[in-house]
C-alpha cells in the first residue's frame, strides 16, 4: 500500500470514530515518512479527541513546521490550547488560521470561544457574527452567540439564536441544553425541562443535561425526580463536580443535611477552587447551627471570587446569628459589602427627574424574591391589600422561583389589576436597575436586606430617588445608597446601630403585621393538662441555635422537673451534637425531642404541643413567634441590644406581655420557671392570646398601612425639599 493509500484509509477510519486503526495507520505513515504533515497533524488531532492535549500541541505543531501555511492545523492547535486553558496560544492560532484563509468560519467560531473563556464577550460576539456572515446556515455559531449573548444578561437574544441554532440543526443536543439554561434564567422551568428532555431523546448519556436537568426539577420542587437526575449524571461521569455540587443542593433541600453536605465536599475534591461550592457548603453549615465554620467557609469563597455579592451577604447575614459578633464587628462587615459592591458605581449614578409635585400619586416599587408563602410574603400582604390606591401605585420587582397562590395574590395586587407586577428572575443587576428608573419609581422598597435572594446590588445603583429597607429583619443593610429604614420603638430602644451609615429610622407601631394566610389551625387546651408534664419548644430556623443558647434552655429544664423540650431541626448529626451539648449540662437525651420540617398547616399543629416557646438569642424568632401567640403559646425572649435581639420584646410589648421579655439570662430562666410552675396562667394565655393578638398592633394592617405610608410622605417631602433647596 502507497502512502498516499495509506493516508486515505487512516482518513476513513478517522472519520468513522476508529480512532485507534487511524492511529495506527497514521504511525505507520510517519515510520516511512517522518516529514509526513498531514500524518503529523491528523495524529495530532486524534491526541485531542481522547484528552492528550499536550500531545496534540507536540504534533500538530511539528505538522505546522513542515506545513505552515496549513489554516486547518493552525486551527486544530488553537483547539488543543484552549483546551489546555492556554488561551492566549490558542487565540494566536486562529488568527493565523483566519489569516491563511479569510473565508474559514470555523477558526471564527473558534476564536470565538476563547474571547469567551476569557471573558471578552464583545469580541466573542464578533467573532460569531462574523462566521455566521460567512456561512450563515452555521448552528454551532448561532449556538455560540446564544451563549455569549446570555453571559451578558441578554437572554431573550439569546434564546432566539438557540431556537435558530435548532432549527438549522434540530439533532444537536448542545444546542437544547443552552435553550433549556436560557429558559431557566428566565423562570420558564416548564419549557426548559422540556429542552433539557429533549437534549436527552438525542443523547441519552449526555451529562450536562442530566444536571442541568436536575437543577431545574430542583427549582420547581420535584426533589426526588431531580437528585435522579443528579445521581445518573455522577454515574456516568463520577468526577462532575458542578453535579455533585447540585445534588448536594437538592439533598439540603431534602433535610439530608449530612449527606448534602458530603456532595459539597466531593465536589471540592474534585475543583477546591470553586467559590460557589464554598459558598453553598456555608450555607448548609448554618443551617446545621455551625456558625463558625460557616463563616470562615463563605469567608475563603470570597478570597476565591472577591466580587460574588450574594456569598459577601450571606456572610454579613450569619454574623447577626453568631452569638460572639457585636453590632460594631456587622457594621464593620456591612460598611465592606458597600466598598466592595456599591462604592465602584458612585461615578456612575445619574440624577432623578421625577415630578416633585407633593400631592400627586407616588409610585412605590417594592423588591423581593418573597412575594410567596414566606414569612416576608405573609406579612407583606396586608400592607399590598390595604394600600390607598388613590395615593400610592404599587410596582412589584418579583424574584420568586416557584410561584404559589400567594404570588397570584400578590400579581394580582400589583398596579391596577396586575400590570405592575415585574418577574425580575433572570434579570441582570444593571437592567433591573434601569427597568426601575424607566418606571419612574418614587420609592424604592428592598424587602430582603442581606438574605437569600438580595437584589441589593441593585439598590447600589439608585434607581429610585428614594430608597429605603425594610421586612427581611429590623437592621440595616449598611448601603449608604438606602436612605432609610423602617422599625418600631421597641426594636431600636436601646440598639447602638439605629443611625447605622447615617440612615433614618421611621418608627412604626409593630415591624410584624400577621396574617395567617389560610392556614386556620384552632386553638387547643393546654397540653400540660393532658401529659401530666409541661412542654418547652422552639420551632425556630435551627440556625439561631448555639451552644449559649442550649445552655440556657439546659437551665429552664433543670428548673421544671420533668419538662421535656420540643426543637425543629433537619434530620443530621447536628441533633446528636445538640443532645450532646445538653448532657453536659444535666438533661437527659429521653427530654429532648427533634421533629422535622413540614408544610404550614401541619407545622402550626406542632404549637399544640407545646405549653411554652422558648425563644433564642441574639437573633430572636420573628414570625415563629407570633405564630405561636397565635396558637396560644406563650415565648419566653430575651431582649438584647440589637434590634433583631428585641424582636420577642417587640412582639410581647405589644399584646401586654412585656413581663415575658428577660433583661438577663437569669430573668430568663425565672420567667419561663414561674410560668411552667403557673398551669391556671398557662392555660388563660392559651386561650386569651389570639384575642390578644386581635386586638393589638401585630393584626392592625390598615394602621400598618397607614403608618408606612405616613412614613413615605414623609420621606418623599424630604427629597423634594432638597432638589427644590439645590434648584434655588
Amino acid at each position: 500500500m502507497t502512502i498516499p493509500e495509506a493516508f486515505d484509509l487512516a482518513l476513513q477510519r478517522h472519520r468513522a470514530g476508529r480512532l485507534a486503526e487511524a492511529e495506527a495507520l497514521y504511525r505507520q505513515i510517519l515510520a516511512a515518512d517522518p516529514k509526513h504533515a498531514d500524518a503529523l497533524h491528523h495524529l495530532g488531532v486524534i491526541a485531542h479527541q481522547v484528552g492528550r492535549d499536550d500531545l496534540a500541541v507536540e504534533w500538530i505543531r511539528q505538522s505546522i513546521g513542515i506545513q505552515p501555511h496549513d489554516a486547518a492545523a493552525h486551527c486544530n492547535l488553537g483547539e488543543a490550547c484552549r483546551a489546555m486553558g492556554r488561551l492566549d496560544e490558542a487565540i494566536a492560532a486562529y488568527r493565523r488560521a483566519f489569516e491563511l484563509q479569510p473565508d474559514y468560519p470555523e477558526a471564527l467560531n473558534n476564536l470565538g470561544a476563547a474571547f469567551k473563556d476569557q471573558g471578552r464577550i464583545d469580541e466573542a460576539m464578533a467573532a460569531y457574527r462574523r462566521a455566521l456572515e460567512l456561512k450563515p446556515g452555521f448552528p454551532e455559531a448561532r449556538n455560540n452567540l446564544g451563549a455569549a449573548l446570555a453571559a451578558e444578561g441578554r437572554l431573550e437574544e439569546a434564546l432566539a439564536a438557540y431556537r435558530c441554532a435548532i432549527e438549522l440543526d434540530p439533532s444537536s443536543p448542545p444546542s437544547y441544553l443552552n435553550l433549556g439554561n436560557a429558559l431557566r434564567e428566565t423562570n420558564r422551568l416548564d419549557e426548559a425541562i422540556a429542552a433539557y428532555r429533549h437534549a436527552l431523546e438525542l443523547k441519552p448519556d449526555y451529562p450536562p443535561a442530566l444536571n442541568n436537568l436536575g437543577n431545574a426539577l430542583r427549582e420547581r420542587g420535584e426533589l426526588e425526580e431531580g437528585a435522579a437526575a443528579c445521581r445518573r449524571a455522577i454515574k456516568l461521569k463520577p468526577d462532575y463536580s458542578e453535579a455533585h455540587n447540585n445534588l448536594g443542593a437538592i439533598l439540603a433541600e431534602q433535610g439530608l443535611l449530612d449527606e448534602s453536605a458530603a456532595a459539597y465536599r466531593r465536589a471540592l475534591e474534585l475543583k477546591p477552587g470553586d467559590a460557589e461550592v464554598h459558598n453553598n457548603l456555608g450555607n448548609l453549615l448554618r443551617d446545621r447551627g455551625e456558625l463558625d465554620e460557616a463563616i470562615a467557609t463563605y469567608r475563603h469563597a470570597l478570597r476565591l471570587q472577591p466580587e460574588d455579592a450574594g456569598a459577601h451577604s450571606n456572610l454579613v447575614l450569619t454574623l447577626h446569628l453568631h452569638p460572639g459578633h457585636d453590632s460594631t464587628m456587622i457594621s464593620e462587615e456591612r460598611q465592606r459589602w458597600n466598598r466592595q459592591f456599591a462604592d465602584p458605581l458612585k461615578p456612575f449614578l445619574r440624577p432623578h427627574s421625577n415630578d416633585c409635585n407633593p400631592d400627586r400619586r407616588l409610585r412605590i416599587g417594592y423588591v423581593s424574591p418573597d412575594f410567596r408563602d414566606h414569612p416576608v410574603g405573609r406579612y407583606i400582604l396586608p400592607l399590598i391589600e390595604r394600600h390607598d390606591r388613590e395615593q400610592f401605585e404599587i410596582l412589584c420587582y418579583s424574584g420568586v422561583a416557584r410561584p404559589d397562590w400567594i404570588t397570584q395574590r400578590f400579581r394580582a395586587l400589583a398596579g391596577e389589576g396586575g400590570d405592575c407586577w415585574r418577574n425580575t428572575a433572570g434579570i441582570p443587576d444593571a437592567g433591573l436597575a434601569e427597568m426601575i428608573r424607566e418606571d419612574a419609581v418614587d420609592i424604592l422598597v428592598d424587602l430582603a436586606l442581606h438574605s437569600a435572594g438580595n437584589r441589593l446590588p441593585v439598590f447600589a445603583r439608585k434607581p429610585a430617588p428614594v430608597q429605603v429597607s425594610f421586612a427581611g429583619y429590623p437592621e440595616s443593610t449598611g448601603l449608604e445608597a438606602i436612605d432609610y429604614r423602617i422599625s418600631d420603638p421597641y426594636l431600636e430602644a436601646r440598639s447602638k446601630d439605629a443611625g447605622t451609615q447615617g440612615k433614618q429610622v421611621f418608627l412604626i407601631d409593630s415591624f410584624w403585621c400577621y396574617e395567617p394566610c389560610g392556614a386556620e389551625v384552632e386553638v387547643n387546651g393546654l397540653p400540660a393538662m393532658e401529659s401530666g408534664h409541661v412542654t418547652f419548644g422552639c420551632l425556630n430556623s435551627f440556625c439561631k441555635v448555639n451552644e449559649p443558647v442550649l445552655s440556657l434552655w439546659a437551665r429552664v429544664l433543670a428548673a421544671v422537673p420533668n419538662s421535656r423540650l420540643i426543637l425543629l431541626a433537619a434530620f443530621g448529626s447536628h441533633r446528636r451534637r445538640t443532645l450532646d451539648v445538653l448532657a453536659t449540662q444535666g438533661v437527659n437525651a429521653r427530654r429532648v425531642e427533634f421533629v422535622e420540617y413540614r408544610p404550614r398547616r401541619e407545622y402550626l399543629k406542632l404549637y399544640h404541643r407545646l405549653d411554652i416557646v422558648l425563644d433564642t438569642s441574639p437573633y430572636n424568632g420573628h414570625t415563629t413567634s407570633v405564630d405561636a401567640l397565635w396558637m396560644g403559646a406563650p415565648v419566653v425572649s430575651l431582649a438584647g441590644s440589637t434590634p433583631m435581639s428585641r424582636a420577642g420584646l417587640s412582639q410581647l410589648t405589644n399584646i401586654g406581655l412585656p413581663d415575658l421579655a428577660a433583661h438577663s439570662e437569669t430573668e430568663y430562666v425565672n420567667i419561663a420557671e414561674s410560668l411552667a410552675k403557673d398551669l391556671p396562667r398557662l392555660a388563660e394565655l392559651r386561650s386569651t392570646l389570639r384575642a390578644r393578638m386581635r386586638a393589638s398592633p401585630l393584626t392592625d394592617a390598615v394602621g400598618f398601612a397607614r403608618h408606612i405610608e405616613g412614613a413615605y410622605r414623609e420621606m418623599w417631602e424630604r427629597w423634594r425639599g432638597q432638589i427644590l433647596s439645590a434648584r434655588s
